[in-house]
C-alpha cells in the first residue's frame, strides 16, 4: 500500500511541522523501521512537510461505539461484515505517538489538499489524533491544530471526535494527598488492592541496560505484551517483537521498564518514558491470572505516580485505553479529533450522518458529565 511519494529522509531533512510529540523521537523511529503486523510505514512528503504515516486495511468497526445498542454490538462482533467495512487507509501519524504532526496554520490548505491529491490508492485518509486544546502541549499548538481541523472540514474531510487521553498533574505532595481527592469508597477499595504490593518485587530497568540486551528476556517481555493484546476487545496494531527489541535496547529514549516479580517469576511489566519532564506510560505486559490476582493494574498506577513524584515530573500521562477505570483512579482527560477523507462519495454520504457512532470516548464523556450534573 505504499504511495509513490513515500521516502525515508535523513533526520536533518524530515519533520518541519509543529512539535506535538509527547514521547521521544526514537520511539517513532522504531515504529517506522518495525511497523505493526500487516502494516506498512514510511515518511511522506506532504506539501512543505515530511511526516510519518502508516498504511493498512482498516476495519471501520474498530472504533464503533457498541455501547449504544445491541445492534451495534452485533455489527462490531460479526465476522462476515469485515469485507464490507474494511478499506485501504493511509494514516498520518503513528500508533506509538499520542498526537499527529500539525502544520503551521498558513500551510494547512496545502497540507490537506496534498494528501487528497497524492494518495489515490487509499480509500480513506485519516489525520489521526489532532490535539484539541491539550493542556500537555504549548498553547500555540492549539491554534495551529484548530486551523488544520477547520481547513480539513472545508476540503471535505469528516471531523470525528477521537479518544480520551488520560493524564494526572503531579500537583500533590504524596500519595496520601492524592488519595484524599478520591471518594471514601474509592480510597477504601484502592488501599485494599494495594495490599498486594507488599508481595511484589519491583525492578526498575533503564532502556539500553545490559539486562534488556538479553534477547531471551526481551522474548519474555514480548510474550506478556501479546497476552494483553489477545485479551483486549480491540485488535488494531499488534506491535512486532523487532519493535520492542529496538525500543528497550535504545538508551537514548529515556525509557524506564518497571518489572513486577512474585517469588522470582515475572508477572508483568510497564514501559514508560520520561520526556519533557513528564512520565509517559506506553506499554504493559501481564501474565494471567497472576496480574489480576495481585491487582497489578492498580499497583502499577501508583508506582508510576510515586516515580513521577520522586523525579519531580509535572505530569503522568496514562494513555488512551480504559477511560472509565482511569477516571476512577483520579485521571483527567484531554481529547483529540480525527480528520477523515472518504474518497468514495457514496460511502461519504452514508458515514457522515452517523459519525457519532464512531465517537465512543466522546459519547462516554458526555454521558458521564450529564450523570454527574443530574
Amino acid at each position: 500500500m505504499r504511495d509513490a511519494t513515500t521516502f525515508a529522509p535523513s533526520r536533518a531533512v524530515r519533520g518541519g511541522a509543529i512539535s506535538t510529540a509527547l514521547e521521544p523521537e526514537w520511539l517513532v523511529d522504531a515504529f517506522m523501521q518495525n511497523p505493526p503486523e500487516q502494516f506498512g510505514a514510511a515518511w511522506i512528503q506532504v506539501g512543505n512537510y515530511c511526516v510519518p504515516a502508516f498504511f493498512c486495511l482498516y476495519d471501520l468497526r474498530t472504533t464503533l461505539d457498541d455501547a449504544q445498542s445491541g445492534f451495534m454490538r452485533w455489527v462490531r462482533s460479526s465476522k462476515w461484515l469485515g469485507f464490507l467495512t474494511s478499506f485501504r487507509t493511509t494514516f498520518i501519524g503513528t500508533t506509538v505517538s499520542e498526537y499527529a504532526p500539525v502544520p503551521h496554520a498558513e500551510d494547512s490548505l496545502r497540507f490537506v489538499r496534498s494528501l487528497i491529491g497524492h494518495h489515490s490508492n487509499s480509500q480513506l485518509i485519516i489525520i489521526k489524533d489532532v490535539p484539541k486544546a491539550s493542556p500537555l502541549l504549548p498553547g500555540a499548538v492549539g491554534y495551529h491544530a484548530e486551523a488544520l481541523i477547520e481547513e480539513a472540514a472545508r476540503q471535505g474531510y469528516i471531523i470525528v471526535e477521537g479518544q480520551a487521553l488520560a493524564y494526572v498533574p503531579i500537583d500533590f505532595a504524596d500519595i496520601d494527598e492524592y488519595m484524599a481527592k478520591l471518594s471514601s469508597r474509592k480510597r477504601k477499595e484502592f488501599r485494599k488492592k494495594l495490599k498486594s504490593k507488599s508481595r511484589i518485587s519491583l525492578q526498575e530497568l533503564r532502556t539500553g541496560c545490559a539486562e534488556l540486551r538479553d534477547q531471551r528476556f526481551v522474548d519474555k517481555l514480548y510474550q506478556l505484551y501479546v497476552n494483553v493484546y489477545e485479551q483486549s476487545e480491540i485488535h488494531f496494531d499488534k506491535l512486532s517483537r523487532e519493535f520492542f527489541g529496538a525500543v528497550v535496547c535504545d538508551q537514548r529514549n529515556e525509557g524506564v521498564l518497571f518489572v513486577y516479580n512474585v517469588d522470582g517469576e515475572m508477572i508483568g511489566w510497564n514501559l514508560c518514558f520520561v520526556h519533557n519532564n513528564m512520565l509517559v506510560d506506553k506499554y504493559v505486559g501481564f501474565a494471567y491470572p497472576q496480574a489480576r490476582q495481585y491487582n497489578l493494574y492498580f499497583v502499577s498506577w501508583f508506582i508510576n505516580l510515586e516515580f513521577a513524584l520522586s523525579h519531580r515530573l509535572t505530569h503522568y500521562i496514562a494513555g488512551w485505553t480504559d477511560p472509565q477505570v482511569k477516571r476512577s483512579l483520579g485521571a483527567r482527560f484531554t481529547f483529540t479529533r480525527h480528520a477523515v477523507y472518504i474518497r468514495n462519495p457514496l460511502l461519504r454520504a452514508i458515514l457522515a450522518p452517523i459519525k457519532n457512532f464512531f465517537e465512543a470516548d466522546a459519547n462516554w464523556s458526555s454521558q458521564t458529565e450529564t450523570e454527574a450534573q443530574s
